[in-house]
């Protein structure tokens, strides 16, 4: 199968070996939006009983990148997409499946626009990490940039 061929969450899967640890199910990717889910899976817990900090710093972070690739897919040929920084807050203990919504935080077009004029754009993508009964128990704010290819 072609990178052509394969979902957003196979093309990850794929190229971002880290990505397959967790078993994570790609429910929805568009250019403004992904949502990811992780499933409560005992051997990814931590020490009171829900997922740890580093699955949900995974979960929340490939959001992110299921994001980005669905809106700058096309770019990959002359850039390669890059985390810049990345913020993550802990709100809200986290038990039992965990959901994460990323939003891009900048139009594609302003974004491509830059790319062509022969800078490294950067945009943000915040992501909300929410558990079963809907209460946020994380976000991560990450800044990605599109790298020109030299």
């Amino acid at each position: 199968m072609s990178a052509d061929q394969m979902s957003i969450g196979e093309l990850l899967a794929a190229t971002v070996p880290m990505v397959r640890t967790l078993n994570l199910e790609y429910l929805e990717t568009t250019a403004e939006r992904a949502v990811l889910r992780l499933p409560d899976q005992p051997e990814y817990h931590n020490h009171v009983g829900g997922p740890h900090a580093g699955a949900m710093f995974t979960l929340a972070e490939s959001a992110s990148g299921a994001v980005v690739l669905a809106a700058f897919g096309d770019q990959l040929s002359r850039s390669v997409p890059l985390p810049v920084k990345a913020e993550t807050s802990y709100k809200k203990l986290a038990k039992g499946v965990l959901t994460a919504t990323a939003t891009l935080g900048r139009p594609v077009a302003d974004v491509v626009e830059e790319l062509d004029a022969g800078q490294r754009p950067e945009f943000p993508v915040t992501v909300a990490i929410q558990r079963a009964d809907g209460a946020v128990t994380g976000e991560m704010h990450i800044i990605w940039t599109l790298r020109p290819n030299s």
